[in-house]
């Protein structure tokens, strides 16, 4: 029991108490400690989980300086309190997992990610869906040339809510489709556009910003209020563009995201339980003037299983014992996620002006 992991997870809301729960289950963790600011929810996970006697409950965060042999931290909290939760950990030598977003201002996110390597600690974003069987596959679909040219992508994430009062539908949903698509394509975006339409919340001032120095807490999309609807353009630095549609009062539920190209289209169908993984190949054969469709087939792929979020606490585990910061979704990865949103914002607010991002140097 003396060489496991010491983990305390902060935030046993919606997503923490599944946090909590994978780490509960994996034989190389010790959950010593949980912190949240409701006692209601602290009795509650207790219960649900027969937690030992000797794993700390509090509801106070600094509490944690008391345990002992702490090693890491997975923190679920709302985005607005990850800036100073992960700084304070890092200050206290704990490794970190933060629930996406890493923060919701890129200058904190790159502090953060500098403050990890300087002192030797992992700093990982839980964006889950970048350990999720179907889009690791479809990587490897996509690199394999199955694709032939890569023409364009499109992506739509749309439900009946939840309608969130701090952040706008774009900071709300499209983190994860730029995350599937930037994998995909082996590339960040060096040109972003962002256009939407306010609804339910017209006339909200806005109490957060984009970012400029010194740091905001939060970013909204205008002093029109928060934008129910959301359309997402992406340039990629080969001139591939992806196509988001984000909306959170659209009773027809999709999590849908698709790449195009010569030879057939890869579709990403989250709400297919069946064939979430589709590869659609067909071309055209052109005969004088005519387009003829030809090799047309459907091709429905084999999935690895498992719990995407299972893997994501496995990664971060296996990066504390080699001391190795995960490639998928270390701290820099997710930076540069917060840099591409916050320069949507700053298009969103400008009418859908093209914002000119810069080439990452660090591996994304």
């Amino acid at each position: 029991m003396t060489n496991k992991i010491q983990i305390a997870v902060i935030g046993v809301g919606r997503w923490g108490v599944h946090l909590l729960r994978n780490f509960l289950a994996h034989p190389q963790v010790n959950v010593v400690a949980i912190v949240d600011p409701t006692p209601e929810r602290l009795l509650a996970v207790k219960q649900q989980f027969n937690l030992d006697e000797n794993v700390v409950l509090t509801t106070e965060w600094q509490a944690l300086k008391q345990v002992p042999g702490l090693t890491g931290v997975a923190i679920a909290t709302p985005a607005i309190t990850h800036y100073g939760l992960i700084q304070n950990a890092l200050q206290q030598g704990y490794h970190v997992l933060a629930e996406k977003p890493l923060t919701l201002n890129p200058v904190e996110c790159q502090e953060l990610c500098q403050m990890a390597e300087q002192q030797h600690l992992i700093l990982m974003v839980d964006h889950t869906y970048l350990f999720h069987p179907a889009v690791e596959r479809g990587q490897t679909i996509v690199e394999a040339g199955k694709l032939g040219d890569l023409r364009y992508g499109y992506a739509t994430r749309t439900h009946l809510g939840p309608v969130r009062q701090d952040v706008d539908a774009l900071w709300d949903l499209a983190i994860h489709d730029i995350a599937i698509f930037n994998t995909w394509l082996g590339q960040l975006p060096v040109k972003v556009q962002a256009t939407g339409t306010v609804w339910l919340q017209a006339g909200v001032e806005s109490m957060y910003k984009s970012s400029p120095l010194p740091p905001a807490p939060c970013p909204s999309a205008s002093s029109q209020g928060l934008a129910d609807l959301v359309w997402v353009t992406l340039t990629y630095p080969d001139g591939f563009q992806a196509y988001i549609h984000l909306c959170w009062l659209n009773p027809d539920k999709q999590r849908r995201l698709a790449i195009v190209g010569s030879l057939g289209s890869l579709i990403f169908d989250e709400m297919s339980l069946s064939s979430p993984l589709t590869l659609l190949h067909g071309e055209f054969e052109q005969r004088g003037n005519q387009f003829i469709p030809v090799n047309q087939k459907q091709e429905v792929l084999e999935l690895e299983t498992g719990e995407p979020l299972q893997r994501v606490c496995d990664r971060f585990v296996v990066s504390i014992l080699k001391n190795t910061p995960s490639e998928v979704s270390s701290g820099w990865v997710g930076t540069k996620l917060v840099e591409i949103l916050d320069a949507l914002t700053a298009s969103l607010q400008q009418g859908g002006k093209p914002i000119f991002l810069t080439p990452s140097l660090k591996k994304y």
